[in-house]
């Protein structure tokens, strides 16, 4: 399977709103807290790693 940008982002997306409605569901925190905190540091935090590994990818492919 193929990865582009549109399907990945889907996948990340996918897995931060799994992760929400987990939290909210569990009643673990405020749904206000979760909306407002935690669910933009899940994006940023999978943004970052995305790249990182888009980057190691690039790396690895370069120099195998």
């Amino acid at each position: 399977m193929e990865f582009d940008l549109p399907r990945a982002a889907a996948i990340l997306v996918l897995i931060v709103a799994i992760g929400a409605g987990g939290l909210i569901g569990a009643g673990m925190m405020p749904l206000q807290t979760t909306l407002m905190m935690v669910v933009p540091s899940m994006l940023v935090f999978g943004a970052v790693a995305f790249a990182i590994g888009v980057k190691h990818g690039e790396f690895r492919s370069t120099h195998a």
